[in-house]
């Protein structure tokens, strides 16, 4: 069984890549681990991100278990662990950044984790973002304006949680592309490629709304879709969502049982709801083909593709087609982030409370927590009992919620692998409870993500899990 821990390459910095893997080793029973081709050097608040991230403002009561550098908040920057290969990115809008002093000093260690790791038996995975370039870190890119996704009026979102650039961009597209054949040719022996968020992540509730640009009006011309058809019935329910609501439409999110017929009750009237939902599982998947065959042509062929992915129904709203997908990836890692669940249901609620002054706190309530099955207990009553949780909070989830999505994936994946992908962050009781059912969820073994938050304590609970029948 895959036991599978995701460890940044400031961890091995900070520990020492034998102390990182002897832990690994001895504690969790660690099967396979994922890294990043980067390296991390502390900054001040002016010149860098805060490590862990903050998640949009609502996660900055997080903070690390295992120290970086002795603390366990800090702001730090970074550079690549290797010398990109310029010829790959040659005419593109987007460049890999140079290496530096810190890549010639520590990128060494990113190759001496693979080798080591391998050596002791464990699989080595590469993870990098799929639409940020430069795509090494989730906290670092921006695209230009012109390949960022756009509301269905053509404006940019002013709040967004994830720097995706336009899935439907060639120069997003092509510079990912360059990007996973400058890996798998300076990496040669890794055993794959992991791409987080290779969709449009639906932290916000004008994220959902995307993506209705310039790019998306060519891409929809190819795939004989009908962009203005598209365009309007997604502005009518936009509308509808932004002054519209009434506690009525919320009894009957209360009491459906599936986001497409929630969709055709709230807006009977907007045949292209569906068609903008099909357009954006196809451009998903457009960009997936293009990854495996990158990988394939610059001598990957035999290293694994595995895309994270959001679990139902958020899948559907990021344009993630478990089924699409799984024809090109080994195998799909559905996340289980689950201290993200009440921070995103409290971000749509506070949106549709101040459009909709109206509506009941308590419906609206109750029809975010069905609509997307979080299984919190007690039911929540108010927009507050949605919140990111302390560092010693349980997170407000139910175990039953958890296994439906992961085997609702397995189902819509076939016969492609769904391993469950938990996070480490919160206290060690809830953390195991969590494991348990990540473990339970899938037969195909689990992946824990963040190092930085797996204490001493936490790491032999993943042994200890991984152990039990």
């Amino acid at each position: 069984m895959l036991v599978g821990i995701t460890v940044m390459p400031e961890y091995f910095q900070s520990e020492s890549v034998n102390g990182v893997l002897d832990r690994l080793e001895r504690l969790a029973g660690v099967t396979a681990v994922t890294t990043s081709p980067y390296v991390m050097a502390p900054a001040d608040r002016q010149t860098g991100f805060r490590e862990p991230p903050i998640d949009a403002g609502a996660g900055k009561v997080r903070l690390l278990d295992r120290t970086l550098w002795g603390k366990r908040e800090l702001w730090a920057r970074t550079a690549p662990s290797f010398r990109p290969d310029l010829d790959l990115y040659r005419g593109l809008r987007y460049q890999p950044p140079p290496a530096d002093d810190l890549t010639r000093e520590q990128g060494p260690l990113v190759g001496e984790f693979i080798r080591k790791a391998q050596s002791r038996g464990m699989k080595v995975y590469l993870q990098v973002q799929a639409a940020i370039p430069p795509g090494y870190r989730v906290q670092f890119g921006q695209p230009e304006p012109d390949d960022c996704p756009r509301l269905p009026d053509g404006s940019i979102p002013k709040r967004r949680l994830s720097a995706n650039g336009s899935l439907a961009s060639p120069h997003i597209r092509d510079y990912t592309l360059a990007l996973l054949q400058d890996l798998c040719r300076q990496y040669p022996t890794v055993d794959g490629l992991r791409l987080d968020w290779p969709e449009y992540p639906p932290y916000l509730l004008d994220s959902i709304f995307l993506d209705f640009g310039g790019h998306a009006r060519g891409q929809a011309r190819e795939m004989g879709f009908d962009f203005n058809r598209m365009q309007s019935a997604a502005a009518a329910l936009y509308r509808r969502l932004h002054g519209e609501l009434t506690d009525g439409h919320l009894r009957i999110c209360v009491e459906s049982g599936s986001l497409g017929e929630i969709c055709r009750r709230l807006l009977p009237e907007a045949a292209g709801l569906e068609e903008w939902l099909e357009f954006k599982a196809g451009l998903v998947e457009s960009l997936h083909a293009g990854f495996r065959q990158a990988m394939n042509e610059a001598g990957g062929q035999r290293m694994e593709l595995r895309p994270n992915a959001f679990p139902p129904p958020w899948n559907v709203l990021s344009g993630l087609d478990y089924g699409r997908v799984s024809r090109y990836s080994s195998a799909l890692s559905v996340k289980l982030y689950t201290m993200h669940w009440p921070m995103m249901l409290r971000f749509y609620a506070e949106r549709l409370s101040r459009s909709n002054p109206g509506v009941s706190e308590r419906l609206l309530a109750r029809a975010l927590a069905r609509l997307f099955d979080t299984g919190q207990e007690p039911a929540p009553a108010r927009l507050e009992d949605f919140r990111y949780p302390t560092p010693e909070e349980p997170h407000p989830v139910g175990e039953a919620a958890q296994r439906r999505k992961i085997a609702q994936a397995q189902r819509e994946a076939g016969s492609t692998p769904v391993c469950t992908l938990a996070h480490a962050y919160g206290p060690t009781a809830d953390f195991r409870s969590r494991l348990q059912t990540a473990r339970k969820a899938s037969r195909h073994g689990f992946w824990i993500n963040r190092y930085g938050h797996l204490s001493d304590e936490k790491l032999g609970v993943v042994g200890e899990v991984a152990r039990e029948t």
